[in-house]
């Protein structure tokens, strides 16, 4: 087999591929949490919400494949099990939960800002230690598209009414289904 030669050393193609395989497994739970609640959302925000994590879901979907092939371009393997999702991520699962549509939001918003975390972290990995500007670049998009959808969850439980003068008050205006 022909050695890999890319400018990289092993060192730090191995190093990459570490950060992308925990990437990688973080967008898979996240992946599976909001195709969840996208089941399994009830009550008057139930359309808005579906909707909106079903373009969360085909996103993320499309990363998933992204990060994967990243790894694979760099010489490694996929993390490609649900144990290896499990053991390389730094979110939760909430097996068995089925909380209200506002918790909904507020897991993911969790979520989206843990993985934004940990991509900003993976970004000056790569580039300060592993000296892979390519991989810095690609986590760089990924960190932008979790932050927009971040925003728009955030938009979604952190309502405020806008005053005539401008001011704006603090009150939330979701309505919670009681269960």
């Amino acid at each position: 087999m022909r050695k890999l030669n890319i400018g990289l050393t092993e060192e730090q193609r191995q190093g990459v591929i570490g950060l992308l395989n925990r990437d990688l497994s973080n967008a898979y739970l996240l992946l599976i949490k909001t195709k969840k609640y996208h089941w399994d959302v009830v009550g008057p925000q139930f359309r808005s919400l579906h909707q909106m994590w079903e373009e969360h879901y085909q996103a993320l979907t499309e990363n998933i494949d992204s990060l994967a092939e990243r790894v694979r371009m760099l010489g490694g393997y996929p993390v490609g099990t649900a144990q290896g999702f499990l053991e390389n991520a730094s979110i939760e699962e909430h097996g068995g939960d089925v909380p209200t549509a506002e918790q909904m939001v507020s897991n993911l918003v969790g979520d989206h800002e843990q993985v934004i975390r940990n991509l900003r972290d993976h970004v000056d990995q790569c580039s300060e230690s592993f000296h892979d500007e390519g991989t810095a670049d690609f986590l760089t998009g990924l960190m932008e598209q979790h932050e927009e959808m971040a925003w728009m969850l955030r938009s979604f439980i952190e309502g405020q009414s806008i005053q005539p003068d401008g001011q704006t008050s603090a009150e939330p205006k979701l309505t919670v289904a009681a269960n």
